[in-house]
């Protein structure tokens, strides 16, 4: 049976017992108690030989407030440890988890996501600066406009392994746009489905040659065994997927149009890098070695779907 705090109205009733000369043996068997519980409620709360109930509830309450994590807000190493990883962008939670895997042998280091959210609204670390909790997500508001085409080998027809996550090799590919009219910059973004790991391109238009160049451009150094299968929306950009599929030798597939849950994988991760290029950033004022920071970034930022290791960590254990 799992233990239950003595409560109020059974501390006022050790008082009276006590008063009536009642043995702690009696006070348990009445209380339906462990001896030893109501002998050490009573050593534990008494004054001068006397137990006083409310004083009894008092020391309760206020070992409540003072107990569990909240001490660990003065360990150092712990506090430099989650605002160092709130500056990478990590999530309480991806911190969290990281620390117990970190830190596994060291209770000291181990603490709940809830907490540091807690002492973070609680101006208690990181200043209270709630702008450093991630905002993930995206708009659902608009909808797909653009051209499209309905050729290609459909994800229906996919191996089902590669759904299940079983191996590396197989990636979704997408587009991050600037705003409408604003820009014809984009970035081309390329994500391996069972580590997550991304990379990504910044590219001048949209137009099916140009992808096709930095596709191959982004995989020129990855091991041909890492490169197995493609998954694409079917917008206007991956036209040119025959000539992917002849270059590097590999199956390309269409996901269902406005299904853009059978690319989940790219979808979220393109929401990360929104993160850091919100809607209507122009990506013609980036550079690819800023983007390269923020990859970077992204690519070890721990994971809670990777038993929060990182999609740099995942990746290059082949």
């Amino acid at each position: 049976m799992n233990y239950k705090n003595i409560t109020i109205n059974e501390r006022c009733c050790i008082a009276n017992f006590l008063d009536l000369g009642w043995s702690i043996r009696k006070i348990a068997k009445y209380l339906n108690r462990n001896a030893s519980t109501i002998s050490r409620e009573i050593r534990r709360n008494s004054i001068n030989g006397k137990y006083l109930a409310h004083i009894a509830n008092e020391t309760y309450l206020n070992n409540r407030i003072n107990c569990g994590a909240k001490g660990k807000s003065s360990n150092y190493k712990l506090i430099k440890y989650i605002e160092d990883g709130l500056n990478k962008t990590w999530s309480p939670e991806q911190i969290a988890g990281r620390l117990r895997l970190d830190y596994k042998y060291d209770k000291s280091m181990k603490v709940g996501f809830r907490t540091i959210y807690r002492w973070i609204y609680k101006n208690t670390i990181a200043k209270g600066d709630v702008k450093k909790l991630r905002r993930k997500g995206k708009s659902l508001k608009s909808k797909e406009t653009r051209g499209k085409f309905n050729i290609g080998k459909s994800i229906k027809n996919r191996p089902k392994d590669i759904r299940k996550r079983e191996s590396l090799g197989h990636w979704e590919l997408d587009t991050v746009v600037s705003s409408r009219g604003k820009s014809k910059a984009c970035l081309s973004t390329f994500v391996e489905r069972k580590s997550r790991y991304l990379i990504a391109q910044v590219m001048d238009n949209r137009k099916s040659a140009t992808f096709n160049l930095h596709c191959f451009k982004a995989f020129e150094s990855i091991s041909n065994e890492l490169i197995k299968t493609f998954t694409v929306d079917r917008g206007k950009e991956f036209a040119g997927y025959n000539e992917i599929e002849k270059i590097l030798n590999i199956n390309v597939y269409f996901a269902d149009p406005y299904a853009s849950w059978k690319r989940g994988t790219n979808e979220n991760t393109n929401g990360l890098l929104r993160e850091f290029y919100p809607k209507r950033f122009d990506f013609s004022t980036i550079t690819q070695n800023e983007l390269d920071v923020v990859v970077n970034t992204i690519n070890n930022r721990h994971r809670k779907c990777l038993g929060y290791k990182t999609p740099e960590e995942v990746f290059a254990a082949t």
